[in-house]
């Protein structure tokens, strides 16, 4: 397996369109060698994955939930460079977990997301992170992650 597309192929997974923004923001800002991309929620083409963990939602649920965000950050990488083997590396992921005040396994969350990054980018995809709970999200959704890469 050469490129990220290819190696989600084998997942099951494709990288979407990247979605347009809902407010006065911009999706993505290129600096240098660097590509910061905008927080991204668990949304798909069916709507997504909505609501709190810990209450209605569950574990397993709530990784599929940060996949979708993982899958969404792709898709803004390939629509700002065109294509995906322009990122040299992962360099950080903040996570928003959307959560019961009980709920405390937002790492356990975030891994959906990470390990979706290492398995597009294999060592490349190895990053610093953050995992935070919330009370809310936008729009309902259950995830929202951001994300800094690298690139050439």
């Amino acid at each position: 397996m050469n490129t990220v597309e290819e190696r989600l192929k084998v997942l099951g997974l494709t990288v979407p369109q990247a979605a347009a923004p809902v407010a006065n923001y911009v999706p993505f800002v290129i600096q240098d060698k660097t590509i910061y991309i905008s927080g991204q929620v668990s949304n798909d083409a069916n709507g997504g994955i909505k609501g709190k963990l810990g209450v209605g939602l569950s574990l397993d649920e709530g990784q599929a939930a940060a996949r979708l965000c993982g899958l969404s950050l792709l898709g803004q990488l390939k629509a700002a460079l065109g294509d995906l083997s322009r990122v040299k590396r992962v360099i950080k992921l903040n996570g928003f977990v959307n959560v019961a005040p009980d709920f405390d396994a937002i790492p356990a969350v975030m891994n959906g997301c990470s390990d979706l990054m290492v398995a597009a980018f294999e060592d490349a995809g190895r990053h610093a992170r953050s995992a935070v709970g919330v009370a809310n999200l936008p729009l309902g959704f259950a995830v929202e992650v951001d994300g800094v890469f690298e690139i050439e």
